[in-house]
């Protein structure tokens, strides 16, 4: 059979093992369960992933299988269309994850339609059991309760949440000194979070730091940066240099990020620029030339005479955790030794440089 009609024809809408996750086989793996009524509130459909009965009803886009009643699902679309009032959904909760106990349609139309939330009675199942996801779920719960965040960060480490309420009590305790009365922690929780947690969230991203951790996530990062640089003080090497971009003191780093405008914040990457003295098969000059420049970052390509043939100018990204020597020898290695007719290389970084801004690239 053609592989597009075979395709067609085994489509996962007619695979039983196709349906949304199954509330009872998740119970079932819990332990010690606290039942917790959190009465009406929004849930966000993409966090809706079960259902306590009906799960074999729906594929794992939340699709009314074929034998489920057409026109039912057809009335609550058009009524939610109309905006009609419909009754909240009956949800339960186990920890992140949402299971449908009641209104499974509502949830097919409502997704369909292309909401985002839903109405929803919810009911949360709190687990006891000593799992890694188990801990680092009540450790979030715990933060946010006394926080006041509705921010969500996500960390991997057990404790770290933890670290993040003890600095946003000493902010809290900053805040209290200069402005000579008390300070709610929910206030300086939100203060902590606009002027300090989001710039520095900011410089990682900028500096693409995430990409040497890949299983950890921007949240961790910036704990581990924030310990190391305000909590131990000590000197790490980080490439370019983090303490040009974040002062020693946490809310010293405040106050410069306050005086910048939103999202202006410094840029964690540089560029670094060295020259690549070239020797090569004098048959292959041309070919070499025209993929030399043909590379991004490189800005010129000189053909010239006396001990080298070829000499090149190129300007280069710096990632965070990389130093000059790192990032122009990894450049090099694999985009310029390659090259086929290309015999030795050698590379000058200048000291200091001074450009007529006529003639700057």
């Amino acid at each position: 059979m053609n592989p597009f009609f075979k395709k067609l024809f085994s489509s996962k809408k007619n695979d039983p093992q196709n349906h949304v996750s199954s509330f009872n086989e998740q119970q079932a793996q819990e332990e010690d369960v606290q039942f917790i009524d959190h009465g009406v509130t929004t849930v966000s459909l993409d966090h809706i992933i079960g259902s306590v009965g009906k799960y074999y009803d729906f594929d794992s886009q939340f699709k009314p299988k074929k034998y489920v009643s057409g026109k039912r699902f057809l009335d609550i679309k058009k009524a939610m269309r109309e905006g009609k009032n419909l009754p909240p959904i009956k949800l339960y909760q186990i920890r992140n994850d949402y299971y449908v106990l009641d209104g499974n349609h509502r949830v097919a139309a409502a997704k369909e339609l292309g909401r985002l939330d839903i109405k929803s009675k919810v009911i949360e199942l709190l687990s006891a059991k000593k799992t890694l996801e188990n801990l680092l779920y009540l450790e979030k719960k715990k933060f946010h309760k006394e926080t006041g965040l509705s921010q969500n960060i996500d960390l991997t480490e057990v404790g770290k949440y933890n670290f993040l309420e003890k600095q946003i009590k000493k902010h809290q305790h900053h805040l209290t000194n200069i402005s000579g009365s008390e300070t709610d922690v929910k206030k300086a929780a939100q203060d902590w979070y606009n002027t300090i947690y989001t710039p520095l969230i900011t410089l990682i991203n900028n500096g693409n730091l995430v990409k040497y951790f890949p299983k950890r996530s921007v949240a961790d990062l910036y704990t581990y940066i924030a310990y190391h640089h305000w909590e131990r003080t000590s000197n790490r090497r980080y490439g370019i240099g983090i303490d040009r971009l974040i002062p020693r003191s946490m809310e010293t780093f405040r106050s410069v990020m306050l005086e910048k405008d939103t999202p202006d914040y410094p840029e964690m990457k540089r560029s670094v620029t060295a020259f690549i003295l070239i020797n090569i098969n004098a048959s292959t000059e041309m070919k070499i030339v025209d993929k030399l420049f043909a590379i991004e970052e490189v800005q010129e390509v000189h053909s010239v005479h006396g001990a080298i043939d070829i000499l090149v100018k190129i300007i280069l990204k710096r990632d965070f955790l990389a130093s000059d020597a790192e990032t122009i020898a990894e450049f090099v290695d694999q985009r310029v030794r390659k090259i086929n007719g290309i015999n030795r290389t050698q590379t000058i970084i200048p000291g200091l440089s001074k450009v007529k801004e006529r003639f700057a690239c």
